[in-house]
C-alpha cells in the first residue's frame, strides 16, 4: 500500500511542486496575450494539442502495456478526448472574450460544480448541502462577472456586455470539458489503468483531434519568433512540464490539500491580468471573484479519515490535473477497497 511520506521535508517539496504547477497554469492566460495577432483557437490548439502529444509519447510505455485495458474502454477513451480537445478551445476564447481574469475565473469555478453534476448523474453520488451552498456561492460570483465585465487598459468605455456573456458562457464550457475529461480519466484508473497510460492515452487522442483545427488556425503562429516562443511556452511549459509537477506532488501530499493548492491558480491568473496585461477588474468583479474562490475552497473535497488505516494516494484518492488544475474523485465501487489498495503499487506511476 501506497501511503503518504509523513516526513516534513517529503510533504514540503511536495506541496512546493504543487504550488510551482499552479503558478505554471495561471500564466496561461497572460503568455497568450503576447501573442496577439494569433486566435484563441489557435492558442488553444497549440497548447493542448502539442501538450497532449507530448503526454502520449511520455507515457508511450505504458500505453504500450495496457492496450486490452485501453481498448475495452474505448468509448470512455473517446468521450474523455473529445473534452480534452474542446476544453482549450473554449477556455482560450472565453479569456479572448471576457478577458484573462474573468474568464480563468469562470472557467476554473465552474469546473467542481459540473464535475458534481456529471459524478451525480453518472455515478449516482448524492449532492450534499456543503456542495449546493459552494455551488449557489460560485454561481453568484460567476454572475457579477458577467455583468461588471472588465475594461482594457487605458479604456474609458464600458465593456460590452454581450461579449463578456458570450465568455461567460464558453468558460462555463471550458469548466464543463474539464469536468468531463477528468471524470473520463478517473473512470478508466477505477478500471486498473495505470494513471499514466489513462492520461497519455485521453490526451494524446485529445492533441490528435486538435491538430486539424491547428493546421487551418496556426499559421500566425509562425508569423515571429516571439509567435513561436509563445506557442512553444505554453505547449512545453504549463501543459507538460505543469502536470508532471502536479504529479509528482501529489504523491506526497493529500488529494484534498493538492486541491486546494491548485486553487493558487485562478489568483495568479487574476493578478497577471491586472499587473502585465493591464486589465482593469471594478469593484464588482473583484468582489465575484473572491465569491468564486471561496466557493472553490467549500466545494473542495476533504479527506475522510479511517481509524486505524493510513492515508493513501492512489488512482482512487489522487486527483487528476487539467489547464486549470481542479480535479474530480473517482468513484469506488463498494467491495473493491483491498483489491484496489492491492494494485495501487503497480497504479502509482505518475
Amino acid at each position: 500500500m501506497n501511503t503518504i511520506p509523513r516526513h516534513p521535508k517529503a510533504q514540503f517539496w511536495g506541496t512546493l511542486s504543487v504550488v510551482a504547477a499552479s503558478v505554471l497554469w495561471g500564466t496561461t492566460g497572460t503568455a497568450a496575450t503576447f501573442a496577439p495577432g494569433v486566435s484563441p483557437l489557435a492558442i488553444g490548439a497549440v497548447a493542448m494539442g502539442a501538450g497532449g502529444l507530448l503526454q502520449a509519447l511520455y507515457a508511450a510505455r505504458h500505453i504500450a502495456n495496457q492496450p486490452g485495458g485501453l481498448l475495452s474502454r474505448w468509448r470512455l477513451v473517446l468521450l474523455g478526448a473529445a473534452a480534452v480537445a474542446v476544453y482549450p478551445l473554449a477556455f482560450y476564447s472565453s479569456m479572448h472574450l471576457s478577458g484573462v481574469a474573468v474568464g480563468t475565473v469562470v472557467s476554473i469555478g465552474s469546473a467542481p460544480i459540473a464535475a458534481a453534476l456529471i459524478e451525480r448523474a453518472a455515478d449516482r453520488n448524492p449532492l450534499r448541502r456543503r456542495w449546493i451552498a459552494g455551488a449557489l456561492l460560485g454561481v453568484g460570483g460567476a454572475t457579477l462577472l458577467s455583468f461588471a465585465g472588465h475594461a482594457p487598459a487605458g479604456s474609458a468605455a464600458a465593456p460590452d456586455s454581450w461579449t463578456t456573456m458570450a465568455g461567460v458562457l464558453l468558460g462555463l464550457l471550458a469548466g464543463s470539458t474539464y469536468a468531463l475529461y477528468s471524470w473520463a480519466a478517473h473512470r478508466l484508473i477505477g478500471g486498473g489503468v495505470t494513471p499514466r497510460a489513462a492520461m497519455g492515452t485521453v490526451f494524446g487522442l485529445g492533441g490528435l483531434l486538435l491538430m486539424p483545427v491547428l493546421a487551418v488556425t496556426g499559421g500566425p503562429l509562425l508569423a515571429s519568433w516571439t509567435t513561436v516562443s509563445v506557442g512553444a511556452y505554453m505547449a512545453v511549459v504549463p501543459m507538460f512540464a505543469g502536470y508532471l509537477l502536479f504529479g509528482w506532488g501529489l504523491a506526497r501530499v493529500g488529494a484534498s490539500t493538492a486541491t486546494s493548492i491548485s486553487l493558487l491558480e485562478t489568483v495568479v491568473a487574476a493578478v497577471l491580468a491586472v499587473l502585465v496585461v493591464g486589465e482593469r477588474l471594478p469593484a464588482l468583479s473583484w468582489l465575484g471573484a473572491a465569491a468564486v474562490l471561496a466557493s472553490l475552497f467549500i466545494l473542495a473535497p476533504r479527506p475522510r479519515a479511517v481509524p486505524g488505516a493510513p492515508a493513501i494516494t492512489g488512482p482512487h484518492s489522487a486527483a487528476v490535473p487539467s489547464g486549470g488544475g481542479l480535479p474530480s474523485r473517482a468513484p469506488v465501487q463498494p467491495g473493491r477497497a483491498q483489491q484496489q489498495a492491492g494494485a495501487q503499487p503497480q497504479q502509482q506511476d505518475s
